[in-house]
Formats: C-alpha cells, sequence, structure tokens
C-alpha cells in the first residue's frame, strides 16, 4: 500500500536524522528526528547521582558509598543496585577521585611513607593507630590505611619519641 504512495525516501544521518519523503504525486516532506542515544548513553548514571557520589567519596570508600546510595534507593544508569564496582566505574569514566586519592591531596601518607618518616617499623604504626597515638583511617576497600602526622610533629618536622617496645631489636629480634 506504502508503494503506490511513496516514490522513495533519502536518510541524512549527522546531528540529526532527517528523512525526505517523495511521494509519487510530487509533494515531499522533509521529517527531523533526534539520533537515539546509544547503549552506553542510555546506561549512564545520572548528573544528580554523580554529585552525590562525589560529595560521598569525601568521607567514604567505594563500597560505603555504594551502601549510603542504596538505603537512598538510589540505582545505577543499568536499574541496578549500587555496589563497589559500580562506583568504581563511575569514578573512572567520569574521573573523580577516589577517597584514597583526596586524602594523599590532602597530606595523609602511606605506611611505607611514614613508617620511613618516622623511623619506625610497619608493625609499629599498626600499635600505635590501634592505640590512639597516631592519626589514620582506612582509605579504600581493601583495607589500606593512610596515616596523618601528629600537628606539631607535620610543622616542626621533629621525630616521634620512639620507646624500646618500639624497635624489634630491642625486644630481641634480629
Amino acid at each position: 500500500m506504502l508503494g503506490l504512495l511513496i516514490e522513495d525516501v533519502t536518510l541524512i544521518k549527522q546531528r540529526q536524522i532527517s528523512a525526505a519523503v517523495h511521494f509519487r504525486g510530487g509533494a515531499t516532506t522533509t521529517l527531523s528526528l533526534p539520533r537515539p542515544l546509544t547503549a552506553q548513553q542510555l546506561r549512564v548514571t545520572h548528573e544528580d547521582v554523580r554529585q552525590q557520589i562525589d560529595a560521598l567519596l569525601d568521607q567514604y570508600t567505594d563500597a560505603q558509598a555504594a551502601h549510603r546510595l542504596n538505603e537512598r534507593g538510589l540505582r545505577t544508569g543499568a536499574g541496578e543496585a549500587f555496589d563497589s564496582a559500580s562506583i568504581h566505574w563511575v569514578r573512572f569514566s567520569h574521573k573523580i577521585k577516589s577517597l584514597r586519592q583526596r586524602l594523599l591531596d590532602a597530606g595523609w601518607l602511606t605506611g611505607k611513607q611514614i613508617a620511613s618518616e618516622l623511623g619506625v617499623t610497619r608493625a609499629t604504626l599498626g600499635r600505635w593507630r590501634l592505640t590512639g597515638r597516631i592519626k589514620a583511617r582506612i582509605c579504600n576497600d581493601r583495607g589500606e590505611w593512610l596515616y596523618r602526622l601528629p600537628g606539631e610533629l607535620a610543622a616542626s618536622g621533629a621525630n616521634i619519641t620512639t620507646s624500646a617496645e618500639d624497635k624489634p631489636t630491642a625486644r630481641g629480634a634480629v
């Protein structure tokens, strides 16, 4: 039936899709349609959710941020519940810094860096962390800790005083 009415159709795919329909009687109609979204564009996490992820990552790891978003009833662009992998993907694809990177940018140090700075072992750092002698916090979902020099030490560049029990050789270890 349409073959009797339409002579030809010309499609032009640019920023929009233009369809020029030529009817047998000589009339022409042009339609402009928006290009359909790609699969990736259909599944992208909504902008306001990305902003919430960015704000949550000031304080939380990927898994903790996912838990908070799920508590709020928010979903990924694909309609699924958030997990640490989906938060990681949103961070990667939109160049959002992780909690670890934010803490490092703010002057926090890795265990290796601060142990070297203070001249102690990482085991000593663990004991100091547990007793509250040094400020530390988990920075990712793998259990990695970052440390902050006590304020007066960071300002003066002085070394923390260590006791005999903080040195492994003092306890008989070789």
